[in-house]
């Protein structure tokens, strides 16, 4: 498997993505243009930015930090990067207009002038036999608000009209590879891979249930689904099977267990990207700001959890159905933690806003701090 823009025939691949994101639209709040982050410049794409400013045809909005060049080069870049774009001394691309919130180089030059980590952001996708599958990051705050929607059923789509056919950066799987494991004994096939994967969305629509039930429930069929025998017929079948009861858990009344997995969290965050400490008084915020108020966000919160379970890297990366839950479970514990911080700097209880920051930094950790193979070889524990 590789990490990598797919590469030859995008439009003859299906692409599949959630209900609620498959509308997306860029609302240009800046986020990622403003976040300090490194954006390589693609070989390809190299010298026709670089001849754009050489006639002026895009002008960058700010200064480079240090006086440095736009297009930085170096010995360091990444695989297939030509250069570097500079960030200013507040750590904003240069080519990001604050005034208006646009990016100079999609306004001026169209949307494939623009690097593939633009381009494709929030974008996270899978791509393997079935097709491609895309996910969002919601760090991005416009794909954060929409997990507040409720104009649209929570189901997997074909087709997103957001999301054409195209080459998406992303998890490639090749036919090479092995699909994703039912347990460390035995893999699945991509039929019924995405009988579970549909299974663990349809069960996070389920009317009423709540996060902490969904995660009860998954943990219960997972467990059923790997006593699975081919014996028995496919593993779609198997999955076709399992019950349909929710089992009942109830939100959780202390963050103690959430800063227990916040803490295996930080394990696969490199060094030099690790947060500074900042735990304190989280647990007092959490039982007087957030667990009261739990109950009112189930909608946002189950559709958090679809997201994660959807065009799952830790199917691949991990070792069975099981590894899955659990990413799940610490996708959540991660919203408790980063919902209790939100509540205890601004001193007032969980509302939508404070929610929605704390699915943003929990996106933040999740997708953009933590490797992902550390994390999916972490959870992948409880098969053991």
């Amino acid at each position: 498997m590789q990490e990598m823009a797919a590469k030859g025939g995008p439009s003859a691949r299906p692409v599949y993505a959630l209900s609620i994101h498959a509308d997306y639209q860029c609302h240009q709040s800046g986020v990622c243009c403003t976040s300090d982050w490194d954006v390589p410049v693609e070989v390809a794409l190299y010298r026709s930015l670089e001849q754009a400013l050489a006639t002026g045809a895009v002008r960058p909005a700010g200064e480079p930090h240090n006086g440095d060049p736009i297009l930085l080069i170096g010995d360091d870049l990444p695989d297939e990067a030509a250069a570097m774009v500079a960030r200013t001394s507040t750590g904003d691309c240069v080519f990001y207009h604050r005034g208006s919130g646009l990016c100079v180089v999609h306004r001026d030059a169209g949307h494939q002038q623009l690097p593939a980590t633009c381009q494709h952001f929030p974008r996270l996708a899978v791509r393997d036999g079935r097709g491609t599958s895309i996910t969002l990051t919601h760090y991005c705050p416009t794909a954060a608000a929409m997990l507040f929607r409720e104009d649209v059923a929570l189901e997997i789509v074909d087709a997103p009209a957001a999301f054409p056919p195209a080459e998406y950066e992303g998890l490639v799987i090749t036919p090479e590879d092995w699909p994703p494991l039912l347990h460390p004994r035995m893999l699945m096939d991509l039929a019924g891979y995405s009988a579970w994967e549909r299974h663990m969305v349809a069960c996070c629509a389920r009317d009423g249930i709540s996060p902490e039930s969904i995660l009860a429930t998954l943990d219960r069929d997972a467990r059923q689904l790997r006593r699975y025998s081919r014996a028995t017929g496919s593993i779609a079948d198997a999955v076709a099977a399992l019950p349909q009861i929710n089992v009942p858990a109830d939100p959780h009344r202390t963050l103690d267990a959430s800063l227990v997995m916040y803490a295996d969290l930080l394990k696969a965050v490199p060094a030099d990207m690790m947060p500074e400490p900042d735990e304190g008084g989280l647990d007092l915020a959490y039982a007087n700001g957030v667990a009261g108020q739990w109950r009112e966000w189930r909608l946002p919160l189950t559709r958090f959890l679809a997201a994660k379970a959807f065009a799952s890297w830790t199917a691949y990366q991990g070792r069975g159905v099981l590894t899955i839950v659990r990413g799940l479970e610490a996708a959540l514990a991660l919203v408790r933690v980063e919902a209790a911080r939100q509540v205890r700097n601004a001193g007032r209880e969980l509302d939508s806003d404070l929610l929605r920051e704390g699915f943003r930094q929990a996106d933040f950790l999740l997708n953009h701090l933590a490797a992902g193979d550390e994390l999916a070889e972490g959870w992948s524990k409880v098969e053991d």
